[in-house]
């Protein structure tokens, strides 16, 4: 497995988006990252480096705090909060 290693914002960063299905892979299976993501992590932008993440999505609030110890003991400190909302 390749080593892994966060990237770590200069500032917090608070961005909204859409989710959109994709045709092609008739799935849901894409997240735009908007400019002001991208911009705080140039990074992205470089065509051949190779990107991953993790997404982890806890049943209830305790469950989340947990994850979230468990990432800051385990070295993971820099996790994303990603809130997912039905729109009418």
């Amino acid at each position: 497995m390749m080593a892994k290693s966060p990237l770590t914002p200069r500032q917090i960063i608070t961005v909204e988006g859409k989710v959109h299905y994709s045709e092609s892979s008739q799935a849901w299976s894409t997240i735009k990252l908007k400019n002001e993501f991208l911009n705080e992590f140039n990074q992205l932008k470089e065509k051949r480096s190779k990107f991953s993440y993790e997404l982890v999505f806890g049943r209830t609030e305790e469950e989340m705090v947990d994850l979230l110890k468990k990432a800051i003991k385990e070295g993971k400190i820099r996790p994303v909060l990603m809130f997912l909302y039905k729109e009418e």
